[in-house]
C-alpha cells in the first residue's frame, strides 16, 4: 500500500531547509531490506530568522514575516507532492521570548504546525540524519553541527546517543557579538576564539572519557569550509561534499584566509566561498577550528544530511515503527534501491554482479585492487543497466548519466559516484579512452582502476548474456604458464555466455597482460 510522502522542514536560525521524500520498502532480491528514502525535492531558503539586535532573545517583526513567507512557499511545494509536513524549529525560535507569535502565524497563515525542539533532541535527530549519508553506524562517532544560533555536539554509536550538548555557539550569534559591521576589528578573532574555547570546555570534558573513532561535521558552515579547503587544493567545485575529508591543518589555513580579509566583500571573493554566507562564515569557521583543536580531531568528514533527514526518519519511525538496523548497510541499500527502481531486469543485474565479484576475488593476485574497489565494482555491476530506463540505444552512456545525477546513492562521496558511473559506462562498447572528457579528468592511477574494474565487469555481464542464469558459478585458475583460465559451472546451456565472454575478454587480457581461456567444466 502506497503511503503519503513525508516533508521535513528544518527551521534554522540562518536558513530554512525542506526535503520531500517518498518512503519505499526495498525487497529482498539483492540482499537488503527495509525502508529507503527517495528524495523528490529539496528546497532551501535563507531567512535569517535569528537576525536582529540583542542575544537572540526576540524575533524581529521583519524576520517573522520572512519566516512565515518562507513556510507558505515550502508548504505549497509539499502540497504539490501530497506530503505530510513535519516541521521543527531550533535555536532562534527556542530562545525567543516571542516564539509563540511566529508559531501561531505559521499555523494560521502557512498551515504548518511547528515543533520547537530542545538542543539535545536536535542533536539526536541530526545524528539520525547523518547516518543516512555517512556509513558509520557501527563506529563511535563525534558529531559537530554548527548552526546559525547553536552548535550541537554528540557522541553516538549504533544509532544511540552516548552524550550530547547544545552550545550557544552559532555563525550568526558570533557574528553579531564579535564581527558586527563590514570591517573586522583586529582583536576580534582572538576574542572570539577565547569565547568559543570557554563554551566548548564542558563538552570536551564529557567527550574525553567516551572517546570516538570518527569525527563528522554537518551544516552549511561545515560545507562552506569544505568548499574553501577544496578550492585551496586546486579542485573544481564538487556536486556534493558528502564524505569529503579535511584536516585540522587545512581548516586552520581556511580560517587564516578568512581572518586576513578586512571586509565581507573580500571574503566573498575567496575561491570556494558561498557568497550568501560571506558575512557570517568567519564566526562559524572559528567554531569548527576550535572544536577540532579542543577535541583532538585530525581529520573530519562532512555529512550532507543533517536535521531534516533525521526528522524524516523519526517521523517514519512513529508512522511505521521502523528501526535503525537498515543503516548498517547504508551504501549497498541505496544501490539496491536505485536498481529496483530503474532496472528492467534486476535479476540479471544481480546475477551479473555475483559473477563479477567471483571474478574479482579469483583475479585478486593479479589486479591488486582493494576492498574499496570491490564495493564500487559491485555497485557498478548492479547499476550498469539503469540507463535502459532512458533508452535502449547507447544505454551504457545513459547509465553513466543516471548514476552521476541521482540523489538516491547515499553514503558515497562525489568521487566514488563518478567512479561507479564510469565503470558502468564502460561495461560495453568502447573501452575507456582519454578522449572521453570524464575519464580524462581522472588521475592516471584512477584511470587504471576504472579500466581494471570495467574489464572484469564486461566478463561478468557476458556470463549472463541470455539473462537466464545458465552459469552457477566460476573458478579462476592461474597456472604456471602465465595463462588465466576461467572455468564456469553450468546450470543450463552456457554456450551463448561462453561465446560472449570470448568476445569481451580483450580488455581484461590487456589489463592483466595475460591470455585468458574461458571454458565450461
Amino acid at each position: 500500500m502506497n503511503q503519503r510522502p513525508l516533508a521535513a522542514i528544518d527551521i534554522g536560525t540562518n536558513s530554512f531547509h525542506m526535503v520531500v521524500a517518498r518512503v519505499d520498502e526495498i525487497g529482498e532480491g539483492a540482499g537488503a531490506r527495509g525502508p529507503a528514502f527517495e528524495v523528490i525535492e529539496r528546497e532551501k531558503q535563507m531567512v535569517r530568522l535569528g537576525a536582529g539586535s540583542g542575544d537572540m532573545k526576540r524575533l524581529e517583526p521583519e524576520a517573522i514575516d520572512r519566516g512565515v513567507d518562507a513556510l507558505i512557499r515550502l508548504s505549497r511545494i509539499a502540497a504539490i507532492h501530497g506530503a505530510d509536513i513535519h516541521a521543527v524549529a531550533t535555536s532562534a525560535v527556542r530562545e525567543a521570548e516571542n516564539a509563540d507569535e511566529f508559531i501561531e502565524r505559521a499555523r494560521l497563515e502557512a498551515g504548518v504546525e511547528v515543533d520547537v525542539i530542545a538542543g539535545v533532541e536536535e542533536a539526536r535527530l541530526i545524528h539520525l540524519g547523518v547516518l543516512q549519508s555517512v556509513p558509520v553506524f557501527d563506529r563511535r562517532l563525534l558529531l559537530i553541527d554548527i548552526g546559525g544560533g547553536s552548535t550541537e555536539i554528540l557522541v553516538g554509536e549504533r544509532g544511540e546517543t552516548l552524550a550530547a550538548e547544545s552550545l550557544k555557539l552559532g555563525a550568526i550569534r558570533l557574528t553579531r557579538r564579535f564581527f558586527r559591521g563590514d570591517r573586522k576589528h583586529p582583536a576580534s578573532v582572538e576574542s572570539c576564539r577565547r569565547h568559543i574555547r570557554s563554551a566548548l570546555a564542558p563538552a570536551v570534558r564529557e567527550v574525553e572519557p567516551l572517546g570516538f573513532e570518527v569525527a563528522i561535521a554537518s551544516s552549511g558552515t561545515a560545507e562552506t569550509v569544505a568548499s574553501l579547503v577544496h578550492a585551496r587544493r586546486g579542485g573544481e567545485p564538487l556536486r556534493t561534499y558528502n564524505r569529503f575529508e579535511m584536516t585540522a591543518e587545512e581548516i586552520g589555513e581556511v580560517v587564516d584566509d578568512l581572518s586576513a580579509c578586512a571586509t565581507v566583500e573580500q571574503r566573498r571573493r575567496l575561491p570556494g566561498m558561498d557568497p550568501s554566507r560571506a558575512d557570517i562564515i568567519l564566526g562559524g569557521a572559528l567554531v569548527l577550528e576550535q572544536a577540532v583543536q579542543e577535541f583532538g580531531i585530525d581529520i573530519i568528514t562532512i555529512s550532507d544530511c543533517a536535521l531534516r533527514e533525521g526528522v524524516l526518519l523519526d517521523a517514519l519511525s512513529r508512522r511505521r515503527g521502523a528501526t535503525l538496523h537498515h543503516l548498517q548497510d547504508l551504501r549497498r541499500r541505496s544501490v539496491v534501491h536505485l536498481l529496483e527502481t530503474m532496472d528492467e531486469d534486476p535479476g540479471h543485474s544481480e546475477q551479473a554482479a555475483a559473477l563479477t565479484l567471483e571474478l574479482f576475488d579469483g583475479l585478486a593476485p593479479l589486479h591488486g585492487l582493494g576492498d574499496d574497489a570491490r564495493e564500487l565494482l559491485e555497485a557498478a555491476a548492479l547499476l550498469a543497466n539503469v540507463g535502459l530506463s532512458v533508452s535502449h540505444s547507447e544505454h551504457h552512456k545513459h547509465s553513466y548519466y543516471v548514476i552521476r545525477h541521482t540523489d538516491r546513492l547515499a553514503g558515497f562521496t562525489d568521487h566514488e559516484i563518478e567512479l561507479i558511473a564510469l565503470v558502468a559506462r564502460y561495461h560495453r562498447k568502447s573501452s575507456p579512452k582519454v578522449k572521453h572528457p570524464e575519464f580524462a579528468r581522472l588521475r592516471p592511477e584512477e584511470q587504471d582502476r576504472v579500466r581494471s574494474m570495467a574489464a572484469i565487469l564486461r566478463l561478468g555481464i557476458a556470463l549472463d548474456r541470455s539473462h537466464r542464469a545458465p552459469v552457477a558459478g566460476l573458478d579462476v585458475l592461474l597456472p604456471d604458464d602465465g595463462r588465466v583460465i576461467i572455468e564456469v559451472t553450468p546450470a543450463g546451456d552456457p554456450s551463448l555466455e561462453l561465446q560472449a565472454a570470448e568476445e569481451r575478454r580483450g580488455l581484461l587480457e590487456e589489463v592483466l597482460g595475460r591470455d585468458i581461456t574461458i571454458r565450461a567444466r
